[in-house]
């Protein structure tokens, strides 16, 4: 059974693009260092280069999160690899890079749980939900990875081509409301869990979801207060960008 989706004691704490309060965000370094403080899962986002490999980065762009500049889509492997994703964050990371999604399976792939976000928002598939299920398959971690999205129709494809992988559906509150609502939820076949945003969750919704067997992981908590509502609300994850913070507060609530 998917280890996301057993019932547990205590909500997963999952490190949003790592342990990105202290450490680059979406790099080995944020990672790893998200599995020396105590998180029991990482959660990433997925995209694909111009030439069609599967590297960690939030947004369309390098700008933001290396000293490159250009479209994640229009920028060779090659291009991607020579930036510096660490600096920007302080000199402890100068000549950190942008990590391939199969580096990140192979690293820590038996440490942690892995969230993948994949990226593509469109109609059409990229290709990137296929290569997301080959590197699953690849490195045996089926039962350690769930694979999340804002596009239901990106999961509806991955459970289509892969049904043994378990999927979440992203909702954010500032979406259109078919998707904010998550309409098309009907859509994914076998649908594992809910993703909303914190502020989307009560327990009288976690109770609904639930007796529909899925799990629900909320995101980005990084206040104690918050922390506390989402546990006794009775989520089964929690994403942040500070495990240190999330073990410390859970372990005080018991």
């Amino acid at each position: 059974m998917n280890l996301f989706l057993q019932p547990r004691a205590q909500p997963l704490v999952i490190a949003h693009r790592g342990a990105s309060a202290h450490a680059p965000e979406n790099t080995l370094a944020a990672f790893q260092l998200a599995a020396e403080q105590g998180a029991d899962a990482i959660e990433l986002d997925v995209d694909l280069t111009r030439d069609g490999q599967a590297i960690i980065m939030h947004d369309a762009t390098i700008d933001r999160t290396t000293d490159g500049t250009g479209a994640v889509h229009e920028l060779t492997l090659e291009e991607i690899r020579r930036v510096d994703a660490g600096a920007w964050k302080g000199a402890a990371f100068k000549g950190e890079r942008v990590p391939l999604l199969a580096e990140v399976f192979a690293t820590l792939g038996q440490r942690v749980l892995i969230n993948v976000e994949v990226k593509n928002l469109s109609l059409r598939s990229n290709g990137v939900e296929t290569q997301v299920a080959a590197l699953v398959q690849q490195h045996h971690l089926f039962e350690r990875v769930i694979i999340s999205s804002f596009n239901p129709l990106a999961l509806r494809r991955i459970k289509h081509h892969e049904p043994r992988l378990a999927c979440g559906l992203l909702v954010a509150p500032d979406l259109p409301v078919y998707l904010r609502h998550a309409w098309l939820a009907p859509l994914i076949p076998h649908l594992d869990a809910r993703h909303p945003h914190h502020s989307q969750v009560n327990q009288a919704l976690v109770e609904q979801w639930r007796a529909r067997g899925q799990r629900v992981n909320v995101w980005t908590v990084n206040e104690a207060a918050t922390l506390r509502a989402m546990t006794q609300a009775g989520v089964d994850g929690i994403i942040g960008d500070d495990p240190i913070l999330m073990r410390q507060t859970l372990e005080q609530a018991g």
